[in-house]
């Protein structure tokens, strides 16, 4: 068993410090969110909300983000028409969290990996935004294509910039890099 151990010793490392640093992360996440009411969206949803309506107001003059009452999420009101909603998964947190684990299951010096968790995260939350405002554009425009749209097209894009983030990561910066 020993052997065994020590042959996959950096399999297992990565291993948990990618479960690790994803489940610390996730409880954190979790309870930050059990500090909200249940029928009140939590305040990253909301940023989210707001810098969405932001995007689309410097495209459109007619576009509206409202907090449903006693629901925890916002409609979207675009061009008079109720086109989505923006719900506490819309808000990208989970996608950065599985962005990070990976990134510190991979970790290079403190310094660099710090600063592509945070450039990373950032640049995941900027992405998400365009993603929501332009998934709202295209629902109003084709609204029967709503599952192709929200469940194919847009996962794959946001995953895909994570992915490429993972690559870069990982050829450049990690200590497998070498």
């Amino acid at each position: 068993m020993k052997k065994y151990l020590v042959l996959y010793k950096p399999f297992l490392l990565f291993l948990s410090a990618f479960f690790g640093t994803y489940i610390l992360l996730t409880l954190c996440y979790h309870f930050f969110l059990n500090g909200f009411d249940n029928n009140k969206a939590d305040s990253i949803t909301q940023f989210v909300a707001e810098n969405t309506e932001i995007v689309l107001s410097w495209f459109y003059h007619s576009i509206r983000v409202e907090e449903v009452l006693n629901e925890p999420c916002f409609s979207v009101v675009f061009q008079n028409q109720n086109v989505a909603r923006i719900v506490e998964g819309c808000n990208g947190i989970s996608v950065i969290i599985l962005f990070v684990s990976f990134v510190v299951a991979f970790s290079g010096s403190l310094k660099n990996t710090l600063l592509f968790v945070f450039a990373g995260s950032i640049l995941i939350y900027i992405l998400n935004v365009l993603r929501i405002a332009a998934l709202i554009v295209l629902l109003y425009f084709f609204p029967k294509q709503n599952h192709l749209l929200h469940g194919v097209f847009f996962p794959l894009i946001i995953y895909g910039s994570i992915f490429v983030l993972w690559i870069i990561w990982v050829n450049k910066f990690s200590k497998y890099a070498k």
